[in-house]
């Protein structure tokens, strides 16, 4: 079944249906969703649970806040007329084609004030966690192996190295936690302007270096085509044999078959992975098995503070765009040039907005 518009002709959000447990409840609990009753927005749920946005699901609808569902060229063949705004609760997007998004005059925001600090609380519970060796202790003690423990002895973050690949929003933000530990904070970002690093205290550096001279190497970027693989084979043999490797951000940007070579040739000393290049990851996959690895099905970062920061940025997206406003988070900004885009926001800021109107522009 097709989505629809309210009979008195209201601005309509739809939901993706991933937010749903077996039972129909919302799976992160308050993701703000009641700012959009009051502010007398009409909303529903998507009538599939669905991978792939496609036009039956999203027919009709004016946004669409989503989750898991990816957003394709597919998406916009054969609607009547495209959202206006597809709201990604979370900060990733390489499920969504922004290019196909801009030439519609549809814009795609994501959720970068929501995620920071459980993002940023995550990798550095990951961390401390395979510092620790929090997975081999909790063997030793359910397995019945207490007298093994001294085998087991941790490292100190205290007066560490740290390596970030990726100096956005989160990593600044776990820099900050990361001060009362005393730590030094070395990254590769192309993108962060030095006078950004300096004010943090971070050290720029190209890649190679970061992973050459760290004792803790954080993987916190997005993933691009640039990304892919940017911690492969090669860069996992700069790194020292008593540093570990952390992946909090996408699984490919880890070549995940060398990450396990350099694993077992004892090359690294361990390292924590809350994300995969195929998830799930497949019940041989030798990461398993490993003492010394930290496990998380991407999902480490998941509290109730970040079911209400996501939902609640990206709610204030669609709030936005119903009033005709351009929300903050806008990651194809291309797309503020397309008629269709402007010539619907303004409608939307003056109160006139006529759904029968515009029809689908390339």
């Amino acid at each position: 079944m097709a989505a629809s518009r309210p009979a008195d002709g209201r601005f309509t959000v739809g939901v993706s249906r991933d937010f749903l447990d077996a039972d129909g409840r919302n799976v992160w609990g308050d993701i703000r969703l009641g700012e959009l009753d009051s502010a007398g927005i009409a909303w529903h749920y998507l009538p599939r649970d669905t991978d792939e946005l496609l036009a039956p699901d999203i027919d009709g609808l004016d946004a669409v806040l989503f989750a898991a569902p990816a957003v394709t060229a597919r998406t916009f063949t054969g609607l009547s007329r495209p959202p206006l705004l597809f709201a990604r609760f979370g900060v990733g997007y390489d499920a969504v084609d922004l290019d196909a998004c801009s030439r519609h005059g549809a814009l795609v925001t994501i959720t970068p004030d929501g995620a920071r600090r459980p993002v940023s609380t995550a990798a550095l519970t990951m961390l401390l966690a395979v510092l620790h060796n929090v997975t081999a202790k909790d063997r030793l003690v359910r397995q019945g192996r207490w007298s093994e423990r001294e085998q087991w002895m941790g490292l100190g973050l205290t007066g560490r190295r740290i390596g970030l690949l990726g100096l956005g929003n989160t990593a600044r933000d776990l820099v900050g936690l990361l001060r009362p530990f005393d730590t030094e904070v070395i990254a590769y970002d192309p993108y962060c302007p030095q006078e950004t690093a300096r004010e943090l205290g971070v050290r720029l550096a190209d890649a190679d270096t970061v992973m050459a001279e760290a004792d803790a190497v954080i993987v916190m970027c997005v993933l691009t085509e640039e990304t892919r693989h940017l911690v492969d084979a090669r860069r996992l043999s700069l790194m020292k044999p008593s540093a570990v490797l952390l992946n909090v951000a996408r699984g490919p940007i880890v070549d995940e078959s060398a990450l396990i070579d350099a694993l077992c040739a004892g090359r690294l000393r361990g390292a924590g992975l809350d994300v995969f290049e195929t998830e799930p990851p497949g019940a041989d996959n030798p990461l398993l098995t490993m003492d010394n690895v930290v496990l998380s099905p991407h999902s480490l970062a998941w509290t109730d503070e970040m079911s209400a920061g996501n939902g609640g940025s990206a709610v204030r997206a669609v709030l936005d765009v119903a009033t005709g406003r351009l929300p903050r988070f806008v990651v194809n900004r291309d797309v503020l040039a397309h008629p269709y885009l402007s010539e619907r926001l303004a409608t939307l800021a003056a109160g006139t907005d006529e759904p029968a109107r515009a029809g689908v522009r390339s």
